[in-house]
Protein backbone atom coordinates (compact mmCIF):
# COMPACT_ATOMS: atom_id res chain seq x y z
CA UNK A 1 0.00 0.00 0.00
CA UNK A 2 1.47 3.37 -1.40
CA UNK A 3 1.53 6.22 1.88
CA UNK A 4 1.32 9.74 1.00
CA UNK A 5 1.74 11.61 4.33
CA UNK A 6 0.67 15.10 4.37
CA UNK A 7 2.50 17.87 6.02
CA UNK A 8 3.23 18.14 9.51
CA UNK A 9 0.76 19.71 11.81
CA UNK A 10 2.59 18.12 14.94
CA UNK A 11 0.07 19.07 17.58
CA UNK A 12 -4.12 18.67 16.70
CA UNK A 13 -4.20 15.54 17.03
CA UNK A 14 -2.04 12.17 17.65
CA UNK A 15 -2.87 9.05 16.92
CA UNK A 16 -1.92 6.21 19.90
CA UNK A 17 -0.26 3.16 18.22
CA UNK A 18 -1.18 0.98 21.57
CA UNK A 19 -3.53 -1.13 19.30
CA UNK A 20 -0.91 -1.93 16.68
CA UNK A 21 1.54 -4.92 16.79
CA UNK A 22 -1.03 -7.81 17.48
CA UNK A 23 -1.58 -9.70 21.00
CA UNK A 24 -0.33 -8.43 24.10
CA UNK A 25 1.30 -11.93 24.73
CA UNK A 26 4.91 -13.00 24.06
CA UNK A 27 4.28 -14.20 20.73
CA UNK A 28 5.74 -12.70 17.76
CA UNK A 29 4.40 -10.49 15.24
CA UNK A 30 3.44 -11.74 11.81
CA UNK A 31 2.94 -9.86 8.04
CA UNK A 32 -0.61 -9.54 8.74
CA UNK A 33 0.28 -7.41 11.80
CA UNK A 34 2.28 -5.16 9.96
CA UNK A 35 -0.44 -5.07 7.08
CA UNK A 36 -2.48 -3.59 9.69
CA UNK A 37 -0.57 -1.76 11.18
CA UNK A 38 0.08 0.10 7.97
CA UNK A 39 -3.23 0.68 7.29
CA UNK A 40 -4.29 2.30 10.28
CA UNK A 41 -0.95 4.58 9.81
CA UNK A 42 -2.34 5.27 6.45
CA UNK A 43 -5.88 5.90 7.94
CA UNK A 44 -4.15 8.35 10.71
CA UNK A 45 -2.16 10.23 7.73
CA UNK A 46 -5.01 10.15 5.30
CA UNK A 47 -6.73 12.13 8.20
CA UNK A 48 -4.52 14.95 8.49
CA UNK A 49 -2.45 13.21 11.42
CA UNK A 50 1.06 12.87 11.68
CA UNK A 51 1.66 12.81 14.83
CA UNK A 52 2.20 9.17 16.12
CA UNK A 53 2.11 8.08 19.84
CA UNK A 54 4.38 4.86 21.24
CA UNK A 55 5.36 3.41 24.55
CA UNK A 56 7.75 0.59 24.60
CA UNK A 57 5.22 -1.22 26.92
CA UNK A 58 2.45 -1.20 24.21
CA UNK A 59 2.44 -4.92 22.63
CA UNK A 60 5.43 -5.76 24.81
CA UNK A 61 7.25 -3.76 22.29
CA UNK A 62 5.73 -5.45 19.07
CA UNK A 63 3.58 -1.97 18.22
CA UNK A 64 6.68 -0.03 18.16
CA UNK A 65 8.04 -3.13 16.09
CA UNK A 66 5.67 -3.53 13.28
CA UNK A 67 5.95 0.82 13.19
CA UNK A 68 9.62 0.64 12.39
CA UNK A 69 8.43 -2.02 9.80
CA UNK A 70 5.97 0.16 8.24
CA UNK A 71 9.00 3.37 8.01
CA UNK A 72 10.92 0.55 6.67
CA UNK A 73 8.78 -0.37 3.51
CA UNK A 74 7.77 3.28 3.15
CA UNK A 75 10.87 5.29 2.42
CA UNK A 76 10.65 9.12 3.08
CA UNK A 77 7.89 8.77 5.65
CA UNK A 78 9.80 8.93 8.95
CA UNK A 79 11.02 12.69 8.35
CA UNK A 80 7.68 13.64 7.62
CA UNK A 81 5.73 12.48 11.06
CA UNK A 82 6.32 13.51 14.28
CA UNK A 83 7.35 10.12 16.63
CA UNK A 84 6.77 9.81 20.58
CA UNK A 85 7.19 6.99 22.63
CA UNK A 86 7.04 6.67 26.26
CA UNK A 87 9.24 4.44 28.89
CA UNK A 88 9.06 3.87 32.84
CA UNK A 89 6.69 0.78 32.94
CA UNK A 90 7.90 -2.58 33.62
CA UNK A 91 5.59 -5.31 32.44
CA UNK A 92 5.59 -8.59 35.01
CA UNK A 93 7.67 -10.89 33.54
CA UNK A 94 7.51 -14.43 35.47
CA UNK A 95 8.00 -13.77 39.34
CA UNK A 96 8.72 -10.29 38.85
CA UNK A 97 5.81 -8.11 38.86
CA UNK A 98 4.66 -4.70 37.32
CA UNK A 99 6.73 -2.03 38.38
CA UNK A 100 7.88 1.70 37.47
CA UNK A 101 11.42 2.36 36.40
CA UNK A 102 12.95 5.69 36.41
CA UNK A 103 16.62 4.68 37.07
CA UNK A 104 18.63 6.77 34.84
CA UNK A 105 20.57 3.69 33.37
CA UNK A 106 17.14 1.93 32.28
CA UNK A 107 15.99 5.17 30.73
CA UNK A 108 18.31 5.41 28.50
CA UNK A 109 18.32 1.53 27.63
CA UNK A 110 15.34 1.61 27.13
CA UNK A 111 15.26 4.14 24.92
CA UNK A 112 17.85 2.66 22.88
CA UNK A 113 15.32 -0.53 22.54
CA UNK A 114 12.67 1.71 21.26
CA UNK A 115 15.35 3.07 18.51
CA UNK A 116 15.74 -0.14 17.54
CA UNK A 117 12.52 -1.43 17.27
CA UNK A 118 11.35 2.12 15.63
CA UNK A 119 14.18 1.52 12.82
CA UNK A 120 15.08 5.30 13.38
CA UNK A 121 18.10 7.20 14.82
CA UNK A 122 16.25 9.89 17.00
CA UNK A 123 13.09 10.07 18.80
CA UNK A 124 11.06 13.13 18.57
CA UNK A 125 9.36 13.05 21.94
CA UNK A 126 10.23 11.15 24.68
CA UNK A 127 7.54 11.02 28.04
CA UNK A 128 8.32 9.30 30.89
CA UNK A 129 4.98 6.82 31.45
CA UNK A 130 4.46 7.11 35.14
CA UNK A 131 5.98 8.75 38.14
CA UNK A 132 8.80 6.30 39.82
CA UNK A 133 9.02 6.82 43.78
CA UNK A 134 12.44 5.37 44.10
CA UNK A 135 13.62 7.60 41.15
CA UNK A 136 15.86 11.03 42.16
CA UNK A 137 14.66 13.66 39.59
CA UNK A 138 18.95 14.58 38.97
CA UNK A 139 19.19 11.16 38.30
CA UNK A 140 16.16 10.91 35.68
CA UNK A 141 17.47 14.65 34.15
CA UNK A 142 21.04 13.17 33.96
CA UNK A 143 19.57 10.46 31.77
CA UNK A 144 17.12 12.89 29.77
CA UNK A 145 20.36 15.61 29.25
CA UNK A 146 22.70 12.26 28.07
CA UNK A 147 19.76 11.24 25.44
CA UNK A 148 19.38 15.03 24.08
CA UNK A 149 22.91 15.89 23.92
CA UNK A 150 23.81 12.40 22.29
CA UNK A 151 21.22 14.03 19.66
CA UNK A 152 18.55 10.64 20.42
CA UNK A 153 15.82 12.65 21.92
CA UNK A 154 14.95 15.99 20.34
CA UNK A 155 12.04 16.90 23.24
CA UNK A 156 10.73 15.53 26.37
CA UNK A 157 7.53 15.36 28.88
CA UNK A 158 5.83 13.39 30.78
CA UNK A 159 2.82 11.44 31.28
CA UNK A 160 0.40 11.12 34.50
CA UNK A 161 2.31 13.16 36.45
CA UNK A 162 1.68 16.39 38.78
CA UNK A 163 2.38 19.84 39.01
CA UNK A 164 4.87 19.44 41.91
CA UNK A 165 6.45 16.19 40.16
CA UNK A 166 7.23 18.01 36.93
CA UNK A 167 8.37 21.27 38.70
CA UNK A 168 11.21 18.89 40.74
CA UNK A 169 12.25 17.38 37.26
CA UNK A 170 12.16 20.25 35.39
CA UNK A 171 14.83 22.51 38.30
CA UNK A 172 17.15 19.83 37.00
CA UNK A 173 17.15 20.07 33.28
CA UNK A 174 18.14 22.71 31.01
CA UNK A 175 15.76 22.30 28.46
CA UNK A 176 11.82 22.56 29.06
CA UNK A 177 9.39 19.61 29.53
CA UNK A 178 7.01 19.92 26.83
CA UNK A 179 4.38 17.46 27.33
CA UNK A 180 2.08 16.20 30.02
CA UNK A 181 -0.21 13.13 28.72
CA UNK A 182 -3.08 12.61 30.44
CA UNK A 183 -6.59 10.59 30.60
CA UNK A 184 -8.85 13.19 29.59
CA UNK A 185 -12.17 13.15 27.87
CA UNK A 186 -15.60 13.71 28.21
CA UNK A 187 -16.26 10.88 30.83
CA UNK A 188 -13.07 11.58 32.66
CA UNK A 189 -13.40 15.44 33.40
CA UNK A 190 -11.63 15.32 36.64
CA UNK A 191 -8.97 17.56 35.62
CA UNK A 192 -11.82 20.26 34.42
CA UNK A 193 -13.97 19.66 37.54
CA UNK A 194 -10.94 20.08 40.01
CA UNK A 195 -11.16 23.66 39.33
CA UNK A 196 -15.10 24.74 39.25
CA UNK A 197 -16.02 22.28 42.32
CA UNK A 198 -13.90 24.69 44.92
CA UNK A 199 -15.62 25.29 48.10
CA UNK A 200 -18.57 22.39 47.44
CA UNK A 201 -19.10 19.08 48.88
CA UNK A 202 -18.39 17.52 45.45
CA UNK A 203 -14.55 18.54 45.68
CA UNK A 204 -13.96 15.85 48.21
CA UNK A 205 -14.34 13.22 45.68
CA UNK A 206 -12.37 14.97 42.99
CA UNK A 207 -8.76 13.21 42.72
CA UNK A 208 -6.85 15.29 40.20
CA UNK A 209 -4.53 17.29 41.94
CA UNK A 210 -5.00 20.48 42.35
CA UNK A 211 -2.73 23.05 40.15
CA UNK A 212 -1.42 20.47 37.59
CA UNK A 213 -3.54 22.24 34.72
CA UNK A 214 -2.68 25.59 35.99
CA UNK A 215 1.03 24.64 35.98
CA UNK A 216 0.93 23.72 32.78
CA UNK A 217 -0.65 26.36 31.48
CA UNK A 218 1.69 28.54 33.06
CA UNK A 219 4.73 26.70 31.68
CA UNK A 220 4.01 25.49 28.72
CA UNK A 221 3.72 22.04 29.26
CA UNK A 222 0.63 20.48 26.41
CA UNK A 223 -1.65 18.63 27.55
CA UNK A 224 -2.35 15.51 25.60
CA UNK A 225 -5.24 13.35 26.56
CA UNK A 226 -5.22 9.51 26.44
CA UNK A 227 -8.60 7.61 26.35
CA UNK A 228 -10.15 11.11 24.49
CA UNK A 229 -13.00 9.00 23.12
CA UNK A 230 -13.80 7.83 26.26
CA UNK A 231 -14.25 4.22 25.41
CA UNK A 232 -17.00 4.37 23.09
CA UNK A 233 -19.13 5.33 25.90
CA UNK A 234 -20.76 8.08 23.86
CA UNK A 235 -20.21 6.45 20.56
CA UNK A 236 -22.16 3.28 20.47
CA UNK A 237 -21.57 1.66 24.18
CA UNK A 238 -24.01 3.45 26.60
CA UNK A 239 -24.40 1.67 29.22
CA UNK A 240 -26.82 3.91 31.64
CA UNK A 241 -29.46 6.44 30.86
CA UNK A 242 -26.87 9.64 31.19
CA UNK A 243 -24.91 7.74 28.97
CA UNK A 244 -27.92 7.45 25.96
CA UNK A 245 -28.89 10.96 26.86
CA UNK A 246 -25.30 12.02 26.24
CA UNK A 247 -24.50 10.40 23.80
CA UNK A 248 -28.05 11.42 21.75
CA UNK A 249 -26.82 15.13 22.36
CA UNK A 250 -23.45 14.60 20.73
CA UNK A 251 -24.82 13.15 17.71
CA UNK A 252 -27.37 16.13 17.43
CA UNK A 253 -24.61 18.11 17.27
CA UNK A 254 -22.31 15.85 14.79
CA UNK A 255 -25.39 15.90 12.75
CA UNK A 256 -25.88 19.56 13.20
CA UNK A 257 -22.02 20.49 12.21
CA UNK A 258 -21.74 17.96 9.58
CA UNK A 259 -19.20 15.65 10.78
CA UNK A 260 -19.31 12.84 13.51
CA UNK A 261 -19.65 12.04 17.22
CA UNK A 262 -16.27 11.14 17.60
CA UNK A 263 -15.07 14.42 15.65
CA UNK A 264 -17.71 16.21 18.47
CA UNK A 265 -16.18 15.18 21.64
CA UNK A 266 -12.65 15.45 20.49
CA UNK A 267 -13.74 18.91 19.52
CA UNK A 268 -15.28 19.05 23.37
CA UNK A 269 -11.40 18.63 24.90
CA UNK A 270 -9.66 20.88 21.96
CA UNK A 271 -12.29 23.91 22.99
CA UNK A 272 -10.76 24.09 26.68
CA UNK A 273 -7.97 27.18 26.43
CA UNK A 274 -5.27 24.77 27.21
CA UNK A 275 -5.05 23.48 23.63
CA UNK A 276 -6.06 20.02 24.62
CA UNK A 277 -4.09 17.57 22.14
CA UNK A 278 -6.41 14.29 21.96
CA UNK A 279 -4.61 10.98 21.32
CA UNK A 280 -6.76 8.39 19.30
CA UNK A 281 -6.23 5.15 20.18
CA UNK A 282 -7.84 3.08 18.05
CA UNK A 283 -6.92 0.34 15.46
CA UNK A 284 -9.98 -0.06 13.37
CA UNK A 285 -9.54 2.62 10.10
CA UNK A 286 -13.04 3.71 10.16
CA UNK A 287 -12.90 5.05 13.37
CA UNK A 288 -9.94 6.73 12.74
CA UNK A 289 -11.27 8.68 9.73
CA UNK A 290 -14.00 9.60 11.40
CA UNK A 291 -11.80 11.96 14.09
CA UNK A 292 -10.70 13.46 11.22
CA UNK A 293 -12.50 16.95 12.00
CA UNK A 294 -10.54 17.15 14.54
CA UNK A 295 -7.43 17.47 13.34
CA UNK A 296 -8.11 19.35 10.30
CA UNK A 297 -10.89 22.16 11.22
CA UNK A 298 -11.29 24.47 14.25
CA UNK A 299 -13.46 23.03 17.19
CA UNK A 300 -16.82 24.02 16.10
CA UNK A 301 -18.51 24.39 19.47
CA UNK A 302 -19.88 27.35 20.77
CA UNK A 303 -19.62 28.21 24.47
CA UNK A 304 -23.00 27.40 25.17
CA UNK A 305 -22.75 24.06 23.80
CA UNK A 306 -19.64 23.32 25.03
CA UNK A 307 -21.40 23.53 28.75
CA UNK A 308 -24.95 20.99 27.42
CA UNK A 309 -21.95 18.54 26.90
CA UNK A 310 -20.26 19.13 30.25
CA UNK A 311 -24.16 19.55 31.95
CA UNK A 312 -25.49 16.63 30.14
CA UNK A 313 -22.18 13.73 30.61
CA UNK A 314 -22.39 14.93 34.37
CA UNK A 315 -25.95 14.07 34.60
CA UNK A 316 -26.61 17.62 37.11
CA UNK A 317 -26.27 20.70 37.01
CA UNK A 318 -23.28 22.76 37.88
CA UNK A 319 -22.66 23.78 41.31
Amino acid sequence: MAITPPEKDGTRLLYGCMALGGSWDTDTYGPADIDAAEVAIAAALDSGIDTFDHADIYRRGKAEAVFGEVLARTPGLRERIVLQTKCGIRLADGDLPGMYDLRGPSIVRRVEESLGRLRTDVVDVLLLHRPDPLAAPEDIAAALTSLHDQGLVRRFGVSNMNAAQIAALQRHLEFPLVVNQLEMSLDRRDWLEDGVLVNTAAAAGNGFPAGTLEYCLENGVRLQAWGALAQGRFTGRQESPQEHATASLVRALADAKGTTPETVLLWWLQRHPARVAPVVGSGRPERIRACRDAALREPDLTHEEWYELWIAARGAPLP
